[in-house]
């Protein structure tokens, strides 16, 4: 048995420890009491043990999640908040024991009134005050659109920025340090909600990680609702089934692999990629399983070409090739895209039944006229963002099968053009890192686990983790000269197989050797 004098210190560290665990939950339980804040009505707040698979009763079926995994002990607070006479979010916060004094805004995805929970037990978890809102309605589906503007403008911005706004408030009135910088962190509407919050209000955060941002919105849900004409349903002579997609995507590889040096599945950079899959036309001695039927091979390229206007002009870049295999069950599946539909039947037309199967590209031409509440999310002027001193990267996978990468490209060039900058000059505030390997926000088949969710994690240093890449950018003045992503054998928590770094756009990733293509540093962003 060890001696009474060297078990002493361990008991009072012990004692210290258990004293601020007991200090943490009566703050946390009395924190209701202090929450005066105009139209804001506490729901309801809770003491949330690390460790605890919290469950989520409350939360939309649709929204999928009826339990999160909780790592640190958090106190959560549950809120209703006005944001017009017609209109409120609901919106919570997580504010986490073992706080490292910043403040974080987590934002949302598709046309959903979810809160990304698994966004908030992870940044909380990393030691951030983090709140996440419902942007203003509950579900998934489109529907509380209908007739009812005030949620359309909660969607567009006003949930997000009132998140952003009590937050703050709300993080000053929970820790006596209040924050010392300030972050978001979102993908997909999230990543349009982040460029949302850098074009129009410049002023309120230091930092800024925003994925695969949906913007150009309308123009992004007329290419979404185009496939279905060019596909037809299933039978059609137009359709393509997954297996024959999967044929498609080999013909793909074939061409454009190893334009980067190497043959490994990935395309590095699809600029360099313009299939042409005719090569692979059914012929009298061609197998079944192995070829495309003429109408077929026409398909696959007009799936690959941008959505042009009835006069030829630009709605939409093409969808970069290398992410059929991912985009085949739900974005060629021979059905309507659902939430393109969605916003024709209660944003465009008020019209509960009108049916995407009939949608031509007047229909986008419509929707384009109206950009409610600039949902467009399209400014291209980041002067304002500029001049406040902020920071905003964002990346996006080279694989997304929901929002096309070329997209994201498309917008740093207007960037580019507006503000008369060299990419040297963007560089200062502005970085984008095209993510190989990387479909929609995660998964994918290459280096995609970046750490900008739980899911992605492989680390929490900054040459690992994306979110502590721009913590680290605001606050020792380091920018990312590259993205280091992880190749997951079987997922999160699985062994890595191999890294690779990713470049800042507009480099592009090139194979050197002389090490196997594995090799993080075979590879030169030039």
């Amino acid at each position: 048995m060890a001696p009474l004098r060297l078990l002493l210190p361990a008991l009072t560290l012990g004692s210290a420890v258990l004293a601020q665990n007991h200090q943490f939950r009566a703050r946390c339980e009395s924190f209701a009491d202090e929450v005066d804040l105009p139209q804001v009505k506490v729901n309801f707040v809770n003491y949330v043990l690390g460790g605890t698979n919290l469950s989520l009763a409350d939360n939309d079926p649709s929204c999928g999640a009826s339990y999160q995994a909780v790592s640190s002990d958090t106190c959560r607070i549950s809120m209703a908040v006005t944001t017009s006479n017609d209109s409120e979010i609901t919106l919570e916060a997580w504010f986490p024991r073992d706080y490292t004094g910043r403040f974080l805004s987590t934002g949302n995805g598709g046309l959903s009134g979810c809160i990304q929970y698994y966004d908030l037990a992870y940044t909380a978890g990393l030691g951030f005050a983090t709140v996440g809102a419902n942007n203003g309605h509950n579900g998934t589906s489109g529907l509380p659109f209908y007739k009812h503007p005030a949620v359309l403008e909660d969607f567009a911005s006003r949930s997000v920025h009132t998140g952003v706004v009590l937050g703050k408030q709300l993080t000053k009135l929970f820790y006596k340090e209040g924050f010392k910088k300030s972050y978001y962190l979102g993908c997909s509407t999230g990543g349009r909600q982040g460029f949302k919050l850098v074009q129009q209000f410049s002023n309120e955060l230091d930092g800024i990680v925003a994925g695969a941002p949906a913007m150009n919105f309308v123009g992004l849900l007329s290419w979404s609702a185009h496939f279905y004409p060019i596909t037809g349903p299933p039978g059609s002579v137009t359709y393509l089934s997954p297996d024959e997609w999967s044929v498609a995507h080999e013909e793909i590889l074939r061409q454009c692999d190893a334009l980067d040096g190497a043959e490994d599945g990935i395309i590095e950079d699809p600029d360099l990629c313009h299939p042409d899959v005719s090569t692979i036309l059914c012929g009298s001695e061609a197998s079944a399983d192995s070829c495309l039927s003429a109408a077929q091979v026409d398909t696959v390229h007009q799936v690959l070409s941008p959505l042009l206007s009835t006069n030829g002009t630009l709605i939409y870049p093409r969808m970069q090739p290398g992410s059929e295999e991912y985009a085949a069950p739900i974005m060629y599946n021979g059905a309507p895209f659902a939430y393109s539909q969605d916003w024709w039947r209660y944003v465009v037309y008020n019209d509960p039944t009108w049916n995407a199967t009939r949608w031509t590209v007047k229909d986008a031409e419509a929707a384009l006229k109206q950009n409610p509440y600039d949902i467009q999310t399209w400014d291209a002027d980041l002067t304002p963002f500029r001049r406040a001193g902020g920071k905003v990267l964002t990346y996006h996978g080279l694989q997304d099968q929901l929002i096309s990468s070329e997209n994201s490209k498309l917008y740093y060039h207007r960037v580019q053009k507006a503000m008369g900058l060299e990419p040297s000059e963007l560089d200062e505030f502005y970085r984008f890192f095209q993510i190989s390997g990387m479909a929609h926000c995660a998964g994918g088949d290459g280096a995609n686990g970046i750490g900008n969710q739980a899911e992605s994690e492989s680390g929490t240093d900054p040459e690992d983790n994306v979110l502590m890449a721009m913590v680290r950018w605001v606050e020792e003045g380091i920018p990312p000269e590259t993205v280091r992503g992880a190749k997951f054998s079987d997922g999160v928590g699985s062994p890595v197989e191999y890294y690779r770094k990713h470049c800042r756009y507009p480099r592009r990733n090139v194979y050197k050797g002389p090490g196997n293509y594995t090799d993080e540093n075979a590879w030169e962003c030039v």
